[in-house]
């Protein structure tokens, strides 16, 4: 009891010397790492799953959900609590060398192991007494230190003080117990949430009495016999012996990897989505383990890395953790599904009479390791998932950071080529003559020089580029009318036959449907393309990979970003083509430009289409639209969710352009009260203007802001509000006018006084709870917590 008083008398102030880890020992005992989740249905589990997740889901995860958390402090999980923190960046662009990757539930599998690996406890890990488990945990006295200094705010202003730094590039401050007492001393604004509204009372009392009673957590839930029952099926199909099952199911893992699988009997390939939220998200792995075993995940940099293993086996993983918007990617298991692979991959009559190795020359490159499957199958698959294919370069791990995003215009719309006018074979044998040119730059690993492979890819692009001009050439000549019904209209009833995707400076959001104005640029996209996006910027993407490696991506994106809008200028005359061309390259160099020319040269014959105005790429985007009117999706439609009198005052949203659409963030939410009766959310998207996005380094110097324009859409599109709007139904004209006249950064702060929930308002933590709730009842399947590491402090 002495040394316990002595204890507390220590560490009643707040001494400016750093706590040593013989301190520590002296202090509180020697470490002990323990497994602190408890079987689902005990006390302890139930507390945690009640009481406490609810609090880390709507205060913690905000912040500590994701790869670019701050110190890796990933909250979303039991597994991530007990790992802690770590210092070294995941997002790191200027590392010479690539680093250890750290994934949580794939590189380590125990907290020892974590700890290994350069990761600090944010709990007590020594003698398990109620004062000693607050008094040594970094999570207890962050919250308690926010307790003591609620007010982050400078005199006489509604911002945050200067002391408090935000930005994701900000300087990390990664504290563990030993150094924590001086951290407060130099840093007493930085208690957690950080830069954010205290938790309330209750909440705090909460979690302190968790965390004093020894933090117990809960293990993954038993699954309900029919959910375990489709679970299993789903094993054996993709553990079938046969050479054509074990191709096809490294197939479909390669593509499905970052998936959120779950069990639903609704149509695949139509509009209908769940009306309530799947209870149980799956995780497709590689596991050393059969079907009936415990799974043992197989960890590699990339998902077609040498598994080191005599059998794969493929195995559905519960994901436990909490959902995050930014990685949630949905795909639907059932039935259907697995008939309509079966019809792709397994009926058909072809040889498979050796498995490809997973030498890098090999894996890496799809068209060699995949060349005996059918190319229509491959096409197939990621184009009627076409959203979820391109949401993996959305919302895999390149998508954080702007280096790995300027690659990309703010706003285009993408369509693709239908796979009836290809035939199978001659298309792969197109492939296979060409695998050696469409290598991509995985094959150099996460190590990769920049100048000398750039001359490399450059120079196998161009070659690629000779060949389909001449293949383009035959198939031109084949094809009675070179118009609209080459576009892929989704069999009449697929909404992934059209997409949206807008980027948000070093972040980005992929739809169905054509959403907003008609953008600058469009992409139409083959399969030879989609199937090199995705392994480049997904299966091939090392987020620990060196600068070489990064860099050389994103150069690498330019050769097929420009390969898909080529495509679209294909429909369009010879005159519309060049000055498009032109216009969305506008201030580039000399190599850009000689590119440009070279592709313009892929293009064979004007089309079958008769323009009858001036503006040609409006007359093809209306045609576009009637050609896939049945399968658009409508879901960020203004004029599908609102009433006449309402979209009225809405509309001049997305008239607004220049200084005015500059000054709003990149994405924002909008809660507009007493919307036919109820809280309705809306996301209003700053889209900015370039006069090209070739500029590596360089994107400020591109810039156009006068071209900048607001986009505004029902419903949550995008994971990482910049600001948060509030306003009842009657203010709308009021709101629409304030955006309007925007004229400085002294008229924003004006309209955020009047309209804005900023992150230093005492009520933001009831605002944030009010649009998650509404988010999860507008969009069950698409519901995700929100990242609030981008909001603004304006």
């Amino acid at each position: 009891m002495f040394r316990l008083l002595v204890v507390l008398v220590l560490l009643a102030g707040c001494s400016s010397v750093a706590l040593l880890s013989e301190d520590l020992d002296a202090l509180f005992g020697e470490r002990v790492i323990t497994d602190r989740r408890s079987a689902p249905g005990t006390a302890s589990a139930d507390h945690y799953d009640q009481q406490i997740k609810p609090i880390f889901e709507q205060r913690c995860i905000v912040c500590h959900g994701c790869y670019d958390a701050p110190c890796q402090l990933k909250l979303n999980s039991p597994e991530g609590i007990m790992r802690g923190a770590n210092p070294e960046l995941v997002y790191n662009g200027t590392r010479i060398l690539a680093s250890t990757p750290q994934r949580l539930g794939i590189d380590a599998h125990t907290t020892e192991q974590w700890r290994e690996r350069g990761f600090h406890s944010i709990l007590n890990e020594r003698s398990q007494t109620a004062a000693i488990n607050t008094q040594n945990s970094v999570l207890y006295k962050m919250l308690e230190l926010k307790q003591q200094h609620p007010n982050f705010q400078a005199e006489d202003s509604p911002l945050i003080h200067d002391d408090v730094t935000l930005g994701l590039d900000r300087e990390q401050q990664c504290t563990t117990r030993e150094d924590f007492n001086q951290f407060a001393v130099d840093h007493p604004l930085w208690g957690m949430p950080y830069a954010l509204p205290a938790l309330a009372e209750e909440e705090h009392e909460r979690l302190s009495d968790w965390i004093r009673a020894g933090a117990a957590m809960s293990l993954p839930p038993q699954l309900p016999e029919n959910i375990e029952k489709q679970r299993q099926q789903w094993e054996h199909f993709l553990n079938g012996d046969s050479l054509k099952q074990q191709l096809t199911s490294r197939y479909i893992y390669e593509h499905w990897y970052l998936a959120n699988l779950y069990f639903s009997e609704l149509p695949i390939f139509t509009q209908q989505e769940p009306e309530q939220r799947p209870g149980y998200f799956f995780k497709l792995v590689r596991s050393a383990t059969p079907p009936g075993l415990p799974i043992r995940p197989i960890a590699t940099r990339r998902p077609y890395d040498d598994p080191g293993v005599k059998r794969v086996y493929y195995r559905l993983q519960l994901n436990h953790a909490s959902i995050v918007a930014k990685t949630h990617m949905p795909y639907r298991l059932n039935q259907q599904r697995m008939d309509w692979l079966t019809d792709l991959f397994i009926t058909p009559e072809y040889a498979v009479n050796t498995l490809p190795g997973y030498d890098n020359e090999v894996a890496a490159n799809p068209f060699i390791a995949f060349k005996d499957l059918p190319v229509s199958a491959r096409y197939q698959l990621m184009l009627q998932e076409a959203e979820f294919t391109i949401m993996g370069f959305i919302k895999g791990p390149v998508c954080r950071g702007q280096v790995a995003l300027n690659v990309i215009n703010d706003h285009f719309w993408v369509f693709f080529t239908s796979p009836d006018k290809v035939k199978d074979q001659e298309m792969a044998d197109f492939l296979n003559q060409q695998s050696e040119n469409l290598r991509l730059p995985g094959e150099d690993e996460s190590n990769s020089g920049i100048v000398t492979n750039w001359f490399k890819y450059s120079h196998l692009q161009g070659e690629f580029l000779k060949a389909k001009r001449q293949a383009n050439k035959q198939l031109s000549d084949n094809i009675k009318r070179f118009d609209t019904s080459l576009i892929w209209n989704g069999e009449g009833k697929n909404p992934n036959a059209a997409l949206t995707v807008f980027r948000h400076f070093d972040s980005s959001s992929v739809v169905k449907g054509l959403v907003g104005q008609n953008p600058k640029t469009a992409w139409v996209i083959t399969y030879p393309l989609l199937e090199r996006i995705h392994y480049l910027l997904v299966a091939e993407f090392d987020v620990y990979g060196n600068i070489g490696h990064q860099l050389l991506t994103r150069l690498y994106m330019d050769f097929l970003r420009m390969e898909g809008e080529f495509n679209f200028l294909a429909f369009l005359p010879q005159k519309s083509r060049q000055e498009l061309a032109q216009y969305w390259y506008r201030d580039t160099s000399d190599e850009v430009k000689e590119f440009l020319l070279t592709q313009g040269e892929h293009l064979i014959r004007n089309p079958d289409i008769h323009y009858n105005t001036t503006n040609p790429k409006a007359e093809l985007f209306g045609l576009l639209k009637s050609h896939l009117d049945t399968t658009l999706s409508h879901k960020y439609t203004l004029q599908q969710h609102t009433t006449p009198e309402l979209l009225a005052e809405l509309l001049p949203i997305n008239r607004i352009t220049g200084r005015a659409a500059n000054l709003m963030p990149e994405m924002s939410v909008l809660m507009v009260d007493n919307y036919l009766g109820k809280p309705t959310l809306f996301t209003l998207i700053r889209n900015s203007g370039h006069s090209n996005i070739n500029g590596l380094l360089t994107e400020d110097s591109n810039r156009l802001p006068e071209e900048d324009y607001l986009t505004l859409v029902p419903g949550v599109l995008g994971t990482y509000p910049g600001a948060m709007y509030r306003v009842s139904a009657f203010r709308l004209p009021k709101l629409v006018e304030a955006i309007t006249s925007l004229a400085d950064e002294d008229d924003y702060q004006r309209f955020v006084d009047q309209f804005g929930v900023r992150r230093t308002n005492p009520r933001f933590w009831l605002h944030s709870d009010e649009v998650h709730r509404q988010f999860a009842e507008q969009d069950p399947l698409y519901y995700g917590i929100l990242d609030f590491n981008r909001l603004e402090n304006r």
